[in-house]
C-alpha cells in the first residue's frame, strides 16, 4: 500500500471496528478490534526504521479512536453505556465532578496514584507483550473518556461547547504520551517476533518526551481542573 493512504485506512479500519463491535455485542472484544486496522500499518514503521512515521500512524489511530467513540456515545449514549467497558462508571463520576466540583478529577492526591497505575500497567504491558496487549488497554481507556464526552454532549444545552471543553487539554498530552510509549516500548518485542533491528536505547528522545508529556499533564489537570469545570457546567446548561 502506499504509505501516504495508511492513514485513510486506519481512519476507515478503525470506524469499522466500532460497527463490528456493536454488531457482535461483546465489550471485551471491542478494544481489541479498535487496534486490528492500525497495528500492521505500526509495525510496518517500525520494520523500516521509522519510528516518528509509527508514532504518527498510532496518533491518527487515537484520534479516529476519539471521534468514533464520543459520536457513537453522542448519538446512542444508553448503547455505548453498555458496550464500552467502565463508561458508564466513569460517565457518572464525572458528571458528578462537574455538578459539585467533588471527586478524583479536582483531587491530586486521588487523580496521581490513578493515573501512575495506569501508565505504569500500559507500559509493562507495552514491554512485555509488543504493545499486543498495551494497545487494547489504551483503546479502553480511550472508549470509556469517549463515551463521557458524547453523553455530555447529548445531556448539554450547548452540545459543541461541551464536547470542545470536555476533550481537555491536559487528557490530549497524555493520549499523545501513551501512544508514544505504547510505540517504542513495544519495538523490541516486535523486533524479535518479525526479524528486523530495533534498538530501545535510541528511543530515548521518544521516551523523555513522553515523560515529560505525563508530567505536563498532571501539572495542566491539577492547575486547570477546578476551574475547566466551570466552563464545562456552564456548557451544559447544569
Amino acid at each position: 500500500m502506499n504509505p501516504a493512504l495508511a492513514p485513510v485506512a486506519i481512519v476507515l479500519g478503525t470506524a469499522v471496528s466500532y460497527v463490528a463491535g456493536a454488531f457482535l455485542g461483546v465489550p471485551l472484544l471491542v478494544p481489541i478490534l479498535n487496534v486490528v486496522p492500525a497495528f500492521p500499518f505500526m509495525i510496518d514503521s517500525l520494520r523500516h526504521r521509522r519510528v516518528g512515521e509509527a508514532i504518527g500512524r498510532m496518533l491518527v489511530w487515537a484520534t479516529a479512536l476519539g471521534v468514533c467513540a464520543t459520536t457513537a456515545s453522542y448519538l446512542a449514549p444508553v448503547e455505548t453505556a453498555r458496550l464500552f467497558i467502565h463508561a458508564d462508571d466513569y460517565r457518572r463520576e464525572m458528571f458528578w465532578f462537574i455538578l459539585t466540583g467533588h471527586g478524583a478529577e479536582g483531587d491530586i492526591r486521588q487523580f496521581l496514584p490513578q493515573h501512575a497505575g495506569h501508565a505504569a500497567m500500559f507500559c509493562g504491558l507495552a514491554l512485555a507483550t509488543g504493545s499486543a496487549l498495551a494497545m487494547p488497554l489504551g483503546a479502553m481507556l480511550m472508549n470509556y473518556m469517549g463515551h463521557y464526552v458524547g453523553a455530555l454532549g447529548a445531556a448539554s444545552t450547548h452540545p459543541w461547547r461541551a464536547l470542545g471543553l470536555a476533550w481537555v487539554p491536559w487528557s490530549l498530552v497524555r493520549i499523545a504520551s501513551f501512544v508514544t510509549l505504547g510505540v517504542v516500548l513495544g519495538g523490541p518485542v516486535l523486533a524479535r517476533v518479525f526479524g528486523f533491528e530495533y534498538r530501545l536505547s535510541e528511543q530515548r528522545r521518544w521516551i523523555a518526551l513522553a515523560a515529560a508529556g505525563l508530567l505536563v499533564d498532571v501539572l495542566l489537570k491539577w492547575a486547570l481542573a477546578p476551574s475547566w469545570r466551570v466552563l464545562i457546567k456552564s456548557a451544559a446548561g447544569w
